[in-house]
């Protein structure tokens, strides 16, 4: 198994999914009437998906820390690693689960189930990691006031910490999760394809 995930191929494919990801992260932008501006969308989660389902769940979790640490790299941080940390528990939150699934039994039915359950995850994920970790990080830089008016600015249910990850960040997270499941579908197939020869 190890031999399998480590070969040449294996490792040339993580590496080059994982520097796509990062470039993929520089094309971000906020969904200003879901959540705060500061919430920005961008779809280097689907090569570290496609990578997963290529290869295994492993290869994904590798390929979306590879994506996270270049991007520290290339970029540096703004949150002292906070934000890193977070991008890549909730990217793993949703490679993890739809290669599990998808590696269990590969027919498109399984694909699907994978990115529906996926995208659940990476959502629960988002909410718990944002009011336990995001959010008190934050509130040093900006009063936690400020970011919740933010949030019942678009939401006006929004009035504490909870209705505000319950309210924005989980919309906001479905929607990447759909967005890219969407995109690896129509690609999956496309880049397995063309990789097959090389893989």
């Amino acid at each position: 198994m190890k031999e399998k995930l480590f070969s040449t191929k294996n490792i040339v494919i993580m590496g080059m999914f994982g520097a796509l990801a990062v470039v993929l992260m520089l094309f971000e932008f906020p969904i200003p009437f879901i959540a705060p501006s500061f919430y920005e969308l961008d779809f280097s989660e689907v090569p570290v998906l496609i990578g997963t389902f290529m290869i295994s769940p492993v290869a994904g979790v590798i390929i979306e820390l590879v994506k996270v640490l270049l991007n520290l790299v290339i970029n540096g941080t703004s949150t002292g690693g906070v934000g890193e940390f977070a991008n890549f528990c909730i990217g793993c939150a949703m490679v993890i689960p739809a290669g599990l699934i998808y590696h269990h039994h590969k027919t498109k039915k399984m694909a699907v189930l994978a990115m529906a359950v996926s995208t659940i995850v990476m959502v629960v994920a988002g909410v718990f990691l944002n009011a336990w970790v995001m959010l008190p990080f934050y509130s040093q830089m900006m009063p936690l006031e400020q970011i919740i008016d933010m949030g019942a600015a678009i939401n006006p249910a929004v009035s504490n910490v909870w209705t505000f990850v319950l309210l924005t960040v989980a919309p906001f997270n479905l929607v990447k999760g759909v967005l890219v499941s969407l995109i690896t579908a129509l690609l999956y197939k496309k880049v397995s394809v063309l990789l097959r020869g090389t893989h």
